[in-house]
Order: C-alpha cells, then structure tokens, then sequence
C-alpha cells in the first residue's frame, strides 16, 4: 500500500504543482473561469499558496504519514470548495478538472490511511 500511496502523492502533487502555477502565473484562461465564477484577482496567490502547502504536505506525508492525512484532507475539503464553486454557478463545463483532482485527493487520502 505504501508504494501505491507515494505513487499516487508525487502524481497528485505534481498536477497540484502546475495548478499553483497556472494561478501564480495569472493564466488568461485560468482568470476567465475563475473570475467569471466570482473568484477574485486577489485570492489567486492564496488559493496557488494552498495547492503548493498540500502537495508539500503530501511528498512529506511519504515519510511521516500524520502530515500526508493531514494535506489529504485539506485537498479533499479544498477541492469540495471548489467543485461547489462551480456547481453554484451552474457551470457544468468547468466541474471535470476539479471534480477529477477531488477524486484523486480522496484516493490519495485513503491510500495515506491504509499505508499509515
């Protein structure tokens, strides 16, 4: 299970990694759905700063399995934030990314579990 879970965490981190930069880096596409879906300029680096703390969480949970639950479960509820997002502005469209990274979080954070 522990190989399973390193796989699966440097997988999510690095996918984590390219959204972090996407924001930072103020994307033109990026910033069209999400400032059409009310998110501020302003929350760009934080929500960036958020993606980079758990995928950190979750290459340091390889070695120290409370820290790699820890940003498992700060990804799940980050993504469920974000998939709500989305679904409150009925913007089916935009759901897969997000709904596919939610997906890989819980798979992530069950693996964390079982391996622990």
């Amino acid at each position: 299970m522990s190989l399973a879970y390193d796989i699966a965490g440097i997988v999510l981190a690095l996918l984590l990694l390219v959204s972090a930069y996407t924001k930072l880096t103020r994307n033109q596409q990026l910033v069209d759905g999400l400032t059409g879906l009310g998110v501020p300029l302003g929350m760009f680096p934080f929500l960036a700063a958020c993606e980079i703390a758990g995928a950190a969480g979750l290459v340091i949970g390889i070695w120290w399995a409370p820290l790699g639950i820890a940003a498992a479960i700060g990804l799940v509820l980050y993504f469920v934030g974000a998939v709500g997002t989305h679904l409150r502005k009925n913007d089916y469209k935009g759901t897969p990314s997000p709904t596919g990274l939610l997906l890989a979080s819980t798979a992530v954070l069950i693996l964390r579990i079982l391996s622990a």
